[in-house]
């Protein structure tokens, strides 16, 4: 129990003294006092070692701390963070750990005490969480099964000029595969880039992508050049559905570490900040440590692809029996008389007709079905995955 009094100095000297005295028993005393017999007991034994310095209060913290941190450990740490400003204690034990795997090092709770106590870090703004979409991840269980691609939002470098950063990622190793700083999002500049990738890691099963070009348009199942060009390599495109960027979450988390790491600030030119991108590359790839992959890096968990980009394009191929119509230079074909749009994007390339039902034909182009059409009064209808026209 607590002494009763505001001066607990002068208490326990007159505890002491009424002790000696002799006149009561000590449990009488201590209950005089409020306090218990083995409190009582330790306070008579610290005066008659002591004297009256025994009665003062003694700080409680432990004499050893066996697993305290040397400061050896501690300037290692506040160096790390020193060199990766935007690292959490969680990556900055994991890349210790990496490079000096010998060495045993504390907790990453206690890496953010002393972060905290440096004055390197601050409370963690709150994210408002949504339910995550795993559909486009069911079948990513190896490096290549799908590739992820968008551009991160345009800024302007120190000369002003646009800078729209492209950015290729594979969805299972988390793997950068390219980062690259564009004045516009064309198709003339972003194929060569598509082209490049495909040929330094293969070709992947498929490719994640918005709505936005150059990755699609609003023809036919939403089919742009490029696109077109990825179903002519055998690779299927996938898009998010609008304004559902949680559908892309790993590729979106890419951009949040891109823009805090890469983009503040800008750099004066294009090229500078290509450069910096360039950097940023190595080190996303090479050097931090991931959450997702374990501690280990998207460089371990990356391979190329074992299907190899073609050294000419391939043309689609259909099965026997199917009606084949070379799409004109106006987007069209012809179909048992009358002309059908399909898109510019199907420019020179062939189409498949495949007939389903008696009024009813597949407009395919390769795998892709493009649409239905009726074969009544020759009209195109967009397929729906929940229901058929016939």
């Amino acid at each position: 129990m607590p002494w009763n009094e505001t001066c607990a100095m002068r208490e326990r000297m007159k505890f002491v003294v009424e002790c000696e005295r002799g006149e009561y028993s000590m449990a009488a005393v201590c209950r005089s006092f409020g306090i218990s017999r083995k409190s009582g007991y330790k306070w008579v034994r610290r005066y008659e070692t002591e004297g009256a310095s025994g009665l003062e209060e003694r700080s409680r913290a432990p004499h050893n701390h066996p697993n305290a941190v040397s400061e050896e450990i501690e300037q290692l740490i506040v160096g790390a963070r020193a060199a990766h400003p935007t690292w959490g204690p969680k990556k900055l034990k994991a890349w210790l750990e990496r490079r000096e795997p010998a060495q045993p090092w504390p907790a990453a709770s206690t890496f953010g005490r002393i972060l905290k106590r440096h004055g390197l870090s601050g409370p963690r703004r709150r994210r408002h969480s949504v339910a995550p979409y795993t559909e486009p991840f069911i079948a990513t269980q190896q490096p290549n099964d799908t590739w992820c691609a968008d551009f991160k939002g345009w800024f302007r470098t120190g000369d002003g000029t646009k800078c729209h950063p492209l950015t290729i990622s594979d969805a299972y190793s988390r793997y950068l595969i390219r980062c690259q700083a564009l004045a516009k999002t064309t198709h003339e500049l972003v194929k060569p880039l598509f082209e490049a990738a495909f040929i330094e890691c293969g070709l992947p099963r498929a490719i994640r992508t918005d709505n936005g070009a150059p990755f699609a348009t609003r023809a036919l199942h939403g089919l742009s050049r490029l696109s077109v060009w990825w179903v002519k390599l055998g690779i299927v495109p996938e898009r998010i559905e609008p304004g559902k960027p949680q559908q892309n979450g790993r590729h979106e988390r890419l951009h949040r570490t891109l823009k805090q790491e890469a983009t503040r600030p800008a750099q004066r030119t294009l090229r500078a900040q290509q450069r910096r991108f360039d950097q940023f590359r190595v080190e996303y790839n090479d050097e931090r440590p991931h959450e997702a992959l374990g501690g280990a890096t998207p460089r371990e968990h990356f391979r190329p692809s074992e299907r190899p980009c073609p050294l000419r394009e391939p043309q689609v191929q259909y099965p026997e029996g199917t009606s084949v119509r070379r799409v004109r230079s106006n987007g069209e074909i012809k179909w048992r008389g009358r002309k059908m749009y399909l898109g510019e994007a199907l420019v020179g390339e062939l189409v498949g007709l495949e007939q389903v039902h008696e009024r009813y034909w597949s407009v395919l182009f390769g795998p892709v079905q493009l649409a239905w059409l009726d074969d009544h009064n020759r009209t195109l209808i967009q397929p729906s995955h929940e229901t058929k026209p016939f």
